[in-house]
């Protein structure tokens, strides 16, 4: 039993972060959840054997490191639909889900525990570095994250992935020049947004809340996007985007909708609910990404499991 109290007091403040890092390579939040569950088993059984030659966290994240390479293998990547290669959508078709792809996920905060531990979320990524992430193959996208993310040395990022530290500098150097093509800009992290952004974000919720059409609109930059898997279409522009609300969406009337605002990734987002009766029940969650005073770029994800790790109710 002291084992493994002094396992839990060498390694429980690592939780949080080794849940980012798991959802920075695998890109889902369900899968982080679960391959950090085999992380620490793994960990706990090599415990005694540990030799202190790295520190804890560096020990631990090569343990967490080769197990989410492991789940990567033969695993197909991650995309949102803008990743697809179509052309974007015409809100006035319908929408039908597919659901045979394997979806990106944000990373709800609440699934870092407390709030001391969320600071943590200020290291995770946005969903569009993510999404671009997935585009990497498995050892580079590693390399990346340690180094460009995590701050690791070239020698613990080479030790971690069992290579020389040449190899590790050059798949560095062909992750970062392939994520740094085209890659989509990412928001202010919600701890961040100026007092402007905060009432953009506010005003997106209470637009919603208020079927109101126009009010959405309003909020959305000329050029922003919004795609919402499992669907796979996506849809550019603000007047297209309230198409879509207006056509798609079950709400028909002011209350309809209530929105419960959320942190996902460090970003803004909000848990959106559906009038059924008497009671709200979960509906979607909208990250926003809230750039130059505008809202740029929505994700509505729909599987329930992320307002469970956000911590939101299922009805209202």
């Amino acid at each position: 039993m002291t084992g493994d109290r002094e396992f839990e007091a060498a390694t429980s403040a690592l939780r949080a972060e080794l849940l980012v890092h798991c959802y920075h390579m695998l890109g889902s939040a369900t899968d982080a959840e679960d391959v950090l569950q085999e992380v620490y088993l793994r960990a706990w059984r090599a415990f005694h054997g540990f030799e202190a030659r790295s520190s804890v966290r560096t020990w631990m994240y090569r343990i967490a490191t080769n197990t989410c390479l492991n789940a990567l293998e033969g695993a197909a990547r991650r995309p949102m639909p803008t990743g697809l290669g179509t052309e974007a959508s015409d809100p006035r078709e319908p929408v039908i889900a597919n659901n045979e792809i394997l979806w990106l996920q944000p990373l709800p905060d609440g699934a870092l525990g407390d709030p001391a531990a969320r600071v943590t979320a200020s290291e995770s990524v946005g969903l569009a570095m993510v999404a671009a992430m997935q585009e990497l193959p498995a050892r580079q996208r590693a390399a990346l994250i340690m180094r460009d993310v995590l701050a690791f040395s070239a020698a613990e990022t080479a030790e971690a992935l069992d290579m020389t530290v040449a190899a590790a500098n050059s798949a560095l150097s062909r992750a970062r020049k392939t994520v740094g093509e085209g890659t989509r800009r990412d928001g202010r992290r919600a701890a961040e947004l100026t007092e402007h952004e905060k009432r953009v974000w506010d005003e997106f919720c209470a637009a919603f809340e208020r079927h109101d059409i126009p009010g959405v609109v309003e909020v959305l930059a000329a050029d922003a996007i919004w795609e919402m898997p499992p669907f796979p279409g996506w849809y550019v522009g603000a007047e297209e985007i309230g198409v879509l609300t207006d056509t798609q969406c079950p709400a028909a009337r002011p209350g309809d909708i209530k929105m419960v605002k959320t942190t996902c990734n460090g970003r803004p987002a909000a848990g959106m609910y559906m009038r059924d009766g008497d009671v709200w029940r979960r509906f979607q969650l909208d990250v926003l990404s809230i750039v130059d005073g505008r809202v740029a770029h929505v994700g509505a994800f729909f599987e329930p499991a992320l307002f469970t790790l956000a911590g939101l109710p299922e009805t209202l």
